[in-house]
């Protein structure tokens, strides 16, 4: 592949167009434990706009001016961090800048990127504030956008502060930077909502070390990326086996031969048959057995995306070849947007998550069937309700602390972003994405990412980061395979 380090052309600040006229926002409790995370880096892939509609020597003025008349939508992006004598930290609106950098990869095309098996180290060159963490938001922008220019498209990435924003705002100031620059600005879509009255806004101070935190994992461990996608008619039967609806048995065969034959397999001439031979026997299993039976404290319907998760909880343990009494973990962010009483608006700004984890030996997730792991998964995230979220707080309060961000036991699973996240709902005037890919921010062993997938029809994909050996493991599980496939 050509060379994945772009040219840097030039690199200047961007101002609102308007004075904020917003004062000091405090952070929250879903905040301030963000100051020891890198900042987030996500981006999109565009084909280059045609030179009819849209000179390239007008590309990089339109996006700076449309980033200005965003900011001023946005004015918390454009100030910095602030602890007060007391210890609390402020989100400052001063109109101080983000930064915004023109870089050029004129020998990268796109089908260079998207045609290898793991995600493309040159999309990590394609984000500035590599691994900054979030704490230094106090002397540093709290965004930076990056234009890269390659041979047939641009990408535009974002890195922005962790303890500023969460996904749900991030896609929100993303999707309104293209509508603005699409020239559909005299009425932005969905106004961030900036007030700081709710149940997460605290009196409790986090006491950070002198210099501010850092990461709480090891950033240069060695890590594979790939991204898997999750098909409609893939998911619908996935999730139909974790309700235990009706099995069809010689559709299902004939579809998991057509997988194999489709070379979603390493080695395949010398694990076909074996591949073959282990997938028949487990879906005869499946399919020859008897529906079990539902009783009343088990009408609840698993999602589709738990009945996703579930799959690759199972096939992760399984690669991870772990003992059977140690315990695995599997972490979910959840919007407390809509749990907490009185609701939060949808797009308040700032970060509104909170990370509910689920505990099961590996013995019991390899062991039980996939509706029991789907199950578990289930019961906290519906659990997970306005008493939750202040038992949540309160427990911070008690013990403010960063966020322990990683996988220090090697058996858990962090599990981000959403498929709800409208990431392709940007067209900054020349066409929608031709894919969503993120920066090296907090990545490490067992971080996946959640997308929608491209065409809009209920896929998904994940973005999957494995240490090698247990990425190698997840390739060749049969069952995770069955229903994933490598999107290239």
């Amino acid at each position: 592949m050509p060379s994945s380090s772009p040219t840097m052309l030039s690199k200047t600040t961007v101002i609102p167009d308007q004075a904020s006229t917003l004062g000091n926002l405090k952070l929250s409790v879903s905040d301030l434990p963000m100051l020891s995370c890198h900042y987030i880096q996500k981006g999109c892939l565009f084909t280059k706009p045609p030179s009819s509609s849209l000179p390239s020597h007008t590309l990089i003025p339109l996006l700076k001016s449309s980033l200005s008349k965003t900011l001023s939508n946005f004015p918390p992006l454009a100030g910095r961090l602030t602890t007060d004598e007391n210890g609390y930290v402020h989100l400052t609106c001063n109109d101080a800048g983000v930064d915004f950098l023109h870089a050029a990869a004129p020998e990268l095309y796109i089908s260079d990127l998207l045609s290898t098996t793991d995600v493309s180290e040159s999309f990590k060159e394609f984000f500035a504030f590599d691994r900054k963490v979030s704490y230094t938001g106090h002397s540093s922008p709290i965004l930076a956008v990056q234009v890269t220019e390659l041979a047939d498209g641009v990408f535009i990435g974002c890195a922005v502060n962790h303890a500023v924003i969460d996904g749900t705002s991030v896609w929100n100031f993303f999707n309104t930077f293209a509508q603005v620059c699409r020239g559909a600005n005299k009425c932005i879509r969905n106004v961030p909502d900036f007030r700081r009255d709710s149940v997460l806004i605290s009196d409790a101070v986090l006491r950070l070390p002198e210099g501010g935190p850092v990461v709480t994992f090891n950033a240069d461990a060695p890590i594979r990326e790939r991204i898997f996608s999750f098909s409609r008619e893939a998911i619908q039967r996935l999730k139909a086996r974790a309700n235990n609806w009706q099995v069809n048995g010689g559709a299902a065969m004939e579809l998991m031969k057509k997988q194999i034959n489709d070379h979603h397999y390493p080695n395949q001439k010398e694990n076909n048959g074996k591949v073959v031979t282990v997938l028949e026997n487990w879906l005869r299993s499946a399919v020859n057995s008897k529906p079990q039976t539902v009783t009343a404290t088990e009408t609840v319907e698993i999602s589709s995306f738990q009945s996703v998760c579930a799959l690759l909880w199972r096939a992760v343990t399984r690669a991870r070849k772990l003992p059977a009494g140690k315990t695995t973990t599997f972490r979910m962010a959840v919007n407390c947007r809509h749990r907490i009483e009185p609701k939060l608006e949808p797009y308040y700004f700032g970060n509104a998550i909170q990370s509910v984890p689920t505990y099961a030996s590996a013995g019991e997730v390899l062991s039980k069937d996939l509706r029991w792991c789907a199950e578990q998964l289930n019961k906290n995230v519906k659990a997970h309700d306005d008493s939750m979220v202040r038992r949540f707080v309160e427990d911070w309060e008690k013990n403010p602390r960063c966020f322990p961000l990683g996988n220090p036991d090697g058996a858990s699973i962090t599990m981000g972003s959403s498929p709800r996240f409208p990431m392709y709902d940007n067209d900054f005037g020349w066409g929608r994405p031709l894919a969503v890919r993120s920066g090296k921010a907090n990545k490490f062993d067992g971080k996946i990412s959640a997308f929608p997938g491209r065409d809009g029809s209920g896929t998904v994909d994940l973005e999957v980061v494995l240490a090698p050996e247990t990425m190698a493991g997840l390739e060749a599980d049969p069952e995770f395979m069955l229903y994933a496939s490598s999107q290239l």
